[in-house]
């Protein structure tokens, strides 16, 4: 029988593959064929998924890699197409977050984000798209944010470095069509990862079950993502199989963004 959204052969890279999202990615492009190169800046993190997928019979390995250090990303990318021969596949999730509105953001905050959300997907864009279409053609993802296309409250500094990330995925989809590149963006909701559990504990401590079972209900269907979910999609819009779909921001937020009125 025909393997749908087979990615045998292909070389991905994931950012940020150390944890949550990027780990859960990392693990399924694997298990569907492809070879992964986890670019981290967690080594130990980085390494610690890689070996898990090798454990699992996939093949990947782990660059300790800091996304906002430019010159660093362009040299993965190089070494990689050298030892590779290609880069079929990017993912662009490595991010930092940020709470507070205008009024208590500092400048410094802005930048903080700015550094690793925008530029640090700049960078993996410039170094790695210009060499997917002078072989021919690849897919891109960016991991955007339901923050990039509706008001999320004390999100100031995150919200506008995620409309940044819509905004470069457009610009990169419709520069790069031609040349057989797709770009597209994934806009989750709250997914419950370790960060959240993290951000829990530090900000509200002894309360975390309360504010957790707040968190979940404000995505309409009464609870939080999982990495492995958004996972998924990422492998579809990775894949042959969506060889139509460029240029578009797919939100997988349980309904947030469709029932902006909803109140639980």
């Amino acid at each position: 029988m025909e393997r749908f959204f087979d990615l045998s052969g292909k070389q991905a890279v994931v950012t940020g593959a150390g944890s949550g999202i990027g780990a859960a990615i990392a693990r399924r492009f694997a298990r569907a064929g492809a070879r992964v190169a986890i670019w981290e800046f967690n080594v130990e993190a980085g390494e610690a998924v890689a070996s898990e997928i090798r454990r699992a019979g996939g093949e990947a390995v782990s660059v300790r890699l800091d996304v906002a250090d430019a010159a660093a990303v362009e040299a993965a990318a190089a070494g990689l197409w050298s030892a590779a021969g290609r880069i079929d596949i990017l993912v662009n999730n490595a991010g930092v977050s940020s709470v507070g509105s205008v009024e208590n953001t500092p400048p410094e905050e802005l930048d903080r984000l700015h550094r690793v959300n925008v530029a640090g997907v700049a960078n993996g864009l410039r170094a790695v798209a210009p060499r997917m279409a002078r072989a021919g053609g690849g897919a891109i993802l960016n991991l955007a944010s339901i923050a990039s296309l509706v008001g999320v409250k004390d999100r100031f500094a995150y919200s506008a470095s995620k409309g940044a990330i819509a905004a470069m995925t457009f610009s990169v989809a419709i520069d790069y069509a031609s040349a057989g590149v797709r770009c597209n963006a994934v806009a989750p909701a709250r997914i419950h990862t370790p960060f959240v559990d993290g951000f829990l504990a530090k900000h509200y401590p002894g309360r975390e079950q309360e504010t957790f079972a707040k968190l979940s209900a404000y995505q309409p269907v009464g609870r939080m993502g999982t990495p492995d979910e958004v996972a998924a999609l990422a492998h579809y819009l990775c894949s042959d199989e969506a060889s139509f779909v460029t240029g578009t921001i797919v939100p997988i937020d349980g309904g947030v963004c469709s029932m902006p009125g909803y109140a639980p």
